[in-house]
């Protein structure tokens, strides 16, 4: 069972990272949320999405790949998700749930002990 989350979890942050590589518009998105830097650190992100998903899909040094997505989890709910909840609850229930599941996922992984085999 652990092994599918495994796959699933590298298989987003995989295709995440590739995307960002793939396309350098999407810094536009990093643009609009004024973080400094945009196009380095969405190149930074993506080359984190892509090595430590590999790692996890290998399952190489998981529970220490999944640190630095947990952190690119955690600032994608602060900075584009969080806002949300001043159009509602509702909107941010809606708009946080793949962001919300993905996250939950990396904690499953980084505290697996072997239970779920």
């Amino acid at each position: 069972m652990i092994t599918l989350v495994r796959w699933a979890v590298a298989y987003v942050f995989v295709v995440s990272g590739t995307m960002k590589l793939m396309n350098p518009e999407l810094a536009n998105t990093f643009i609009q949320l004024r973080l400094p830097y945009p196009e380095q650190l969405m190149m930074a992100v993506a080359v984190t999405e892509v090595v430590c998903g590999i790692l996890i899909l290998i399952n190489r040094g998981t529970r220490l790949a999944v640190m630095p997505l947990m952190g690119i989890m955690v600032a994608a709910l602060i900075l584009t998700k969080i806002p949300l909840l001043s159009s509602g609850f509702m909107d941010f229930a809606f708009g946080a749930r793949l962001d919300i599941v993905m996250l939950l996922l990396l904690f499953v992984l980084h505290n697996h002990r072997g239970i779920l085999k």
